[in-house]
């Protein structure tokens, strides 16, 4: 730590008092509510299932910082918003940080600097990355018990390059290169299962078999989830002959959207026309219906169930003569299923859900940075991925532990790090004891206390 001490400042009088800024605190921090981190990671262990899933070949004699203690350094400052390893060069003597991976906030040395840090997120090879994924899924099936029907989301979300990485692609609709991750999340729960670095573009048929079927099978590998009824749910680009061949050989049912086309238009003709003419007829400004029915597209190995969702409206069509001219719309919508029910529950109360799913995809990537894959190797900044899904999972466990009645209990991630761990907190450490003293005029004080008690394991 640099013990140079910047000379006291003069700000402009308050209250007709001088007013003097100083440096002489003490050890200080600005982000005491990693203390709550440190609870929830003591909680759920997934900083801890990483390390272990990750080998280590480093000389043991010339180890100074643990795997546990890189990981966890790089997951916590994550979550308080330090998104690069750069920042560690000045984190790395954070009182509070060093106490959250178990070191002394005084006595202990300092953690890992950037360069460390770098030099861990590209060490890994792609089996060591296909093993922190796998992780992943374990942390899942451990702490996510199998309800009637489980669905898992599906879906993908753009993240531009910054240089010559690898696996990037061009992306005509964003118009510039970068990755495409796919990620993977419980419906239930609203917890990430995977997510996976790949380029920028529609995945094939082949890719979207690949990952549906190495992930069911990877949990249906732990014991209670072994006869679990999983539904996959994705839009248009997941709907592929062979991941819903795959499905349908395994057990595993699925909802996806289906692109029209011509064939599937003349299913629902005689219904649109019908529901075209109630429209006229009615002061609605829209009117929808639903239709079920059995179709087998060309590439198809067998007849499947495909929902439509007809629905007639009025849109603008100013004219010069009329600028106020409107006109009769028809918007139909498919999906294809191997659920059975209501067509209109399947579509509205299944289907549609999804977009919890894009929210959940926002909370990674805008606000746990998890765009920020900037590195070179394709395989670090998978790495790099798995670090910021293990702060989603520290960041939603955190927000489970606050009562439901509170306005913060269904905060975002942005929130929660304004409220809850950016705190100021002054560190003192004595021979047998370590005292962290937070401002009296804290205001989520009271809160605080009851959500790091109440995930703090019992000692008795």
């Amino acid at each position: 730590m640099n013990d140079a001490t910047p000379l006291p400042f003069d700000l402009p009088a308050v209250a007709r008092k001088k007013l003097t800024v100083d440096f002489d605190g003490g050890n200080q921090s600005s982000d005491g509510g990693m203390l709550a981190l440190r609870a929830a990671e003591q909680r759920i262990g997934i900083i801890a299932r990483l390390a272990f899933a990750l080998p280590d070949r480093r000389d043991p004699a010339r180890v100074r910082h643990a795997l546990a203690e890189i990981i966890g350094a790089r997951v916590f400052g994550i979550c308080c918003g330090y998104e690069d390893g750069i920042d560690h060069d000045r984190l790395r003597d954070d009182p509070v940080l060093k106490m959250a991976v178990g070191r002394a906030p005084e006595t202990d040395a300092p953690l890992a600097s950037q360069s460390t840090i770098s030099r861990f997120e590209n060490a890994p090879t792609r089996t060591d990355a296909a093993r922190l994924a796998a992780a992943l899924v374990d942390q899942f099936t451990a702490r996510v018990s199998p309800s009637h029907r489980d669905i898992f989301d599906i879906d993908d979300t753009f993240d531009a390059a910054h240089g010559g990485q690898q696996l990037t692609f061009w992306n005509a609709h964003h118009d510039e290169r970068g990755f495409a991750p796919m990620h993977v999340y419980h419906a239930g729960s609203g917890l990430p299962i995977a997510a996976i670095l790949r380029p920028a573009k529609t995945p094939a048929g082949t890719e979207v078999r690949t990952v549906i079927k190495h992930l069911t099978k990877r949990v249906r590998n732990a014991e209670p989830w072994r006869n679990a009824r999983i539904v996959w749910r994705g839009d248009g680009h997941y709907g592929r002959v062979e991941a819903m061949d795959w499905c349908d050989d395994n057990g595993a049912d699925y909802i996806f959207g289906l692109p029209g086309n011509a064939a599937l238009d003349r299913e629902v003709a005689e219904i649109s026309d019908h529901l075209r003419f109630w429209h006229a007829w009615s002061n609605e400004p829209k009117i929808r219906c639903y239709s079920s029915f059995e179709y087998r597209a060309g590439s198809w190995t067998t007849v499947r169930r495909v929902i439509a969702r007809i629905e007639v409206s009025l849109q603008p069509d100013p004219t010069p003569l009329h600028p106020d001219g409107m006109r009769q719309e028809v918007d139909v919508r498919y999906v294809v299923t191997t659920l059975q029910g209501d067509a209109e529950r399947l579509y509205e109360g299944v289907y549609c859900q999804r977009g919890q799913a894009e929210n959940l995809i926002k909370l990674h990537k805008a606000q746990l940075a998890s765009d920020r894959t900037s590195c070179h190797l394709a395989t670090a900044n998978q790495v790099r991925l798995t670090l910021h899904t293990a702060a989603f999972w520290l960041m939603h466990t955190l927000r489970a532990a606050i009562p439901s009645g509170h306005a913060l209990a269904k905060a975002e991630f942005n929130t929660l790090r304004l409220r809850i761990l950016k705190i100021a907190a002054r560190v003192i450490e004595h021979g047998s004891r370590i005292r962290v003293r937070l401002p009296s005029s804290c205001p989520e004080v009271y809160l605080f206390r009851q959500v790091v008690l109440g995930l703090t394991p019992s000692t008795s």
